[in-house]
């Protein structure tokens, strides 16, 4: 069996749920992607996120997009690394958009080395107490957000939700869900107001 035909395989039985098939697309495309993802963020510091981020972002998006249908014309390796390549520039033009918002301090952030205490054995964040992840605050956090998401009652608002909070703009929601980009914006509107009775 040929390389072509093996991915053409995997690529069906993913589409089906198989997560042995989701392995094998993952061992094959992972390293590939890794490097576009390098690239792409060549500019940005690794504070935040890095290539394998992205990378591991841009194949978690593709198998559930997959396995929802969504790629029905996929049919080769071909096909498949135009999908995965442009969802993993996509990701990589996002993480650098976010850094460079002026919301996020745009490119004057500075890394923890700047927290270095004169005459101290600790630098960066090591020299503030820390304590591992709370568990209950962990599980609280987990609960919310489900909550969160059960409120919205229409399942295209939790889509919505779900590839917002991926980082995913506007313009990409409306082409994945084929909405136009007002009523993306108006649905984000809705969601906003029934998550503030959260608060």
């Amino acid at each position: 069996m040929s390389s072509d035909e093996s991915v053409s395989i995997w690529i069906k039985e993913v589409t089906d749920g198989n997560e042995d098939a989701a392995q094998k697309l993952w061992d094959r495309y992972f390293p590939d992607l890794l490097i576009l993802a390098r690239n792409g963020l060549r500019t940005a510091p690794r504070r935040m996120v890095d290539e394998e981020d992205v990378a591991l972002s841009a194949l978690n998006s593709f198998f559930g997009a997959a396995q929802k249908g969504r790629f029905p014309d996929l049919a080769n390796r071909d096909s498949l690394w135009r999908i995965l390549s442009r969802m993993t520039q996509r990701k990589a033009v996002d993480v650098l958009r976010r850094h460079l918002a002026q919301k996020r301090g745009g490119d004057f952030v500075l890394g923890e080395s700047r927290l270095h205490a004169p005459c101290s054995i600790n630098v960066g964040l090591a020299q503030f107490p820390s304590d591992d992840i709370n568990p209950e605050l962990s599980a609280l956090a987990t609960e919310q957000c489900q909550v969160l998401m059960e409120s919205l009652e229409d399942p295209q608002l939790r889509q919505i939700a779900l590839a917002k909070m991926e980082g995913y703009t506007n313009e990409e929601i409306s082409k994945q869900l084929d909405l136009a980009i007002r009523t993306v914006e108006r649905r984000l509107q809705l969601i906003r107001k029934t998550w503030e009775q959260f608060r």
